[in-house]
């Protein structure tokens, strides 16, 4: 598996680098066309991104967290989900249990940020909680156990900061050359014919660049969270051993009309599918953040009964009639064969309905409602700003008093 990550991780270190030359190539133009000195914004784009890069380091997944609304909970709040990633923690070999937050939104969505594996946490909206069965739920999130036991969260923090350094600098630089004028190669210009002609040079490669350097970079970006997207896969079927989980999961997720109100464009492929609904039409494959659902579904779906590596390889290459598999050659020799389980036991309806109470109840929780069991079996939702001593059930009429604790928080 490590053979498999470090492959990956060479592939992506040589987009990022592309990444990083389209950087210094706007940096070094601009710098030319609008201060005379190549060199002096060379300086500046490369001190932006030093200084972004090691935000995005030491705070990049607290940013994300906070810009997602994300609060964290524990195994009291919702045993389910804490026992199931517990359970892919165990069964990825990862150091230390993610911490796990609940996003209250009622679209179907999930992603992992983190510095590495020792400080790294899984986010999953209320909707998914509540939409999903354990297998589905196990397949979900094993995809993002993944991405942490991959080494692909801090991957991908870095190079959506790298984006936003590219598309910030393009945005800049344009309001400056409509607003401010060109200053570069003013002495050139006097100079004679030649140097005029140079400036112009510069001038239409500056602007070139403002205008493609943003592109090219998403579309690199893109191009290095898709092939992730499937690797995920593959290595959360291996995980969980039901292939049809993830599947099944994905299908939800994509079937879900809703918007992640949250999403921000710079990390949306940190999601598990793309968090922004489609208008009306199908998007390009080129400008996608993500592989086609369905076609992940059916890699999912063609792994013959096994839930190994080679498996996921071998449905890639039906499924997509590509030359090049996702999975590395080398990580492939002398795997073992690993046999699919069974799914649990099919879920009834007093469960499903359970399953939506628990996470209610804890969203009622973290909107700070306190919670009093009426001898009835009713359970009344008392308001964060309610200061009575008690209340009243409006089942069976008794009156219920409040505890202390609650009161003091009113």
């Amino acid at each position: 598996m490590w053979e498999q990550i470090r492959s990956n991780q060479t592939r992506t270190l040589i987009l990022v680098a592309a990444m990083g030359l389209l950087l210094l190539l706007l940096g070094y133009f601009l710098g030319e066309a609008l201060f005379g000195s190549g060199i002096g914004g060379l300086v500046v784009a490369i001190l932006i991104w030093v200084i972004m890069n090691l935000f995005a380091y030491f705070q990049g997944d607290s940013l994300i967290l906070s810009i997602s609304r994300a609060r964290k909970i524990s195994r009291d709040d919702h045993p389910r989900l804490y026992n199931i990633v517990e359970e892919m923690k165990i069964a990825s070999g990862l150091e230390k249990v993610p911490d796990i937050y609940i996003i209250d939104d009622p679209s179907l969505n999930a992603f992992a940020v983190g510095r590495d594996p020792s400080r790294a946490s899984v986010a999953i909206t209320s909707g998914l909680l509540e939409r999903l069965n354990r297998d589905e739920l196990q397949g979900v999130m094993a995809h993002e156990i993944s991405h942490i036991k991959n080494r692909d969260v801090l991957l991908m923090t870095f190079c959506s900061v790298l984006l936003g350094t590219i598309v910030l600098l393009a945005w800049f630089a344009a309001r400056m050359m409509l607003f401010g004028g060109m200053r570069g190669g003013g002495s050139r210009r006097s100079s004679g014919g030649g140097g005029g002609y140079a400036t112009l040079i510069i001038i239409a490669v500056a602007i070139v660049l403002l205008i493609v350097a943003p592109i090219a970079a998403q579309l690199i970006y893109y191009a290095i969270s898709r092939r992730r997207e499937y690797l995920a896969d593959a290595s959360g079927a291996l995980y969980t051993r039901y292939p049809e989980g993830l599947a099944s999961a994905l299908e939800k997720i994509a079937g879900s009309t809703q918007e992640l109100k949250t999403a921000n464009k710079a990390f949306a492929p940190m999601y598990i599918i793309n968090p922004f609904r489609d208008k009306g039409r199908a998007a390009s494959d080129l400008t996608s953040t993500h592989p086609p659902v369905s076609e992940r579904v059916r890699i999912l779906r063609s792994m013959a009964g096994g839930a190994s590596l080679a498996a996921y390889d071998k449905a890639y290459h039906e499924v997509s009639r590509s030359g090049k598999g996702v999975i590395p050659s080398s990580a492939l020799v002398g795997a073992a064969a690993v046999a699919a389980r069974k799914p649990e036991a099919a879920e009834a309806v007093p469960e499903k309905v359970e399953r939506v109470r628990e996470t209610s109840d804890l969203l009622w929780k973290y909107s700070d409602y306190g919670l009093v069991n009426c001898e009835c079996g009713t359970k009344l939702r008392v308001p964060p700003k309610f200061r009575g001593d008690s209340i009243r059930c409006p089942h069976c009429g008794r009156t219920n008093t409040i505890p202390a604790r609650r009161k003091s928080t009113g």
